[in-house]
């Protein structure tokens, strides 16, 4: 398997982060997830960085979820538990970032691909976008209740039960309308429009941005429930196995409810 990768390039104050796996619509590998958590920490340490972008290569997505083969290595519930965390302390890393982010999704944005754009604090899009998380119909396991609270307050509840349940995928023009994205930009003038935003976020007061990241992030963040027990329940089912199976073998899934 092609573990991609993650690049960093940074220009003056503009940190860019590129997730480059286009051959696999860019879907992360744990490599990838290191890659990226290991950035956010070094932005974090250059004081002259004051806006961080992240955006897919390819231009057919942003990032496509978490790469599924990597699940065959899953063997109980406690696997799913420690995925989940994992993904939490990346999802932290990257929300707790001091300067203003800003998500450019062109494409798929779904699964932990849209757990990434959502931990962001700005996101602009081209028509083709499409968003969600369609674990119902592809992989039949569960989000963490970070996630899950990361999507309710961007999405509302509403579309977020309808993504996750009716395994619903958004277009562009939906996620405008219910305010999860600032803008959606003809892809030929996508490149232009995140530079001026970013240029823009860059001249702002720093200290403000920042203390109100961490005011928004402790808000969502407080006295969340806890959710183990789903997780394990979810990822030790024989449905979870056969959806990985399913995946791996190019066919529909087969789901028995247990």
């Amino acid at each position: 398997m092609n573990n991609g990768t993650v690049r960093l390039t940074i220009a003056g104050a503009i940190a860019s982060v590129v997730f480059d796996r286009p051959a696999a619509r860019n879907a992360m590998t744990w490599t990838m997830y290191q890659e990226l958590g290991a950035i956010c920490d070094r932005v974090r340490n250059e004081p002259a960085v004051r806006v961080m972008c992240l955006q897919g290569a390819g231009g057919e997505a942003f990032v496509a979820g978490t790469d599924i083969e990597q699940f065959k290595a899953f063997r109980d519930g406690q696997a799913g538990v420690d995925y989940e965390r994992s993904i939490d302390e990346a999802m932290g890393r990257l929300e707790g970032l001091p300067v203003p982010t800003v998500a450019v999704i062109e494409g798929w944005a779904v699964g932990g691909g849209l757990a990434i754009a959502t931990a962001c604090d700005i996101r602009i899009a081209t028509p083709s976008a499409r968003m969600g998380v369609p674990i119902a119909k592809t992989l039949g396991n569960c989000l963490s209740m970070g996630s899950l609270a990361r999507l309710v307050a961007a999405f509302g509840r509403p579309r977020v039960q309808r993504m996750l349940i009716a395994a619903e995928i958004l277009t562009a023009e939906d996620a405008l309308a219910c305010g999860y994205l600032a803008q959606v930009v003809a892809a030929d003038a996508i490149d232009a429009t995140a530079s001026s935003l970013c240029q823009r976020l860059a001249t702002l007061a720093p200290v403000t941005q920042a203390v109100s990241k961490e005011g928004l992030r402790r808000l969502l963040l407080q006295n969340l429930p806890e959710v183990q027990d789903l997780i394990r329940r979810t990822y030790g089912s024989e449905d979870f196995r056969e959806g990985v199976q399913a995946f791996s073998e190019k066919r529909p899934p087969v789901w028995h409810g247990r």
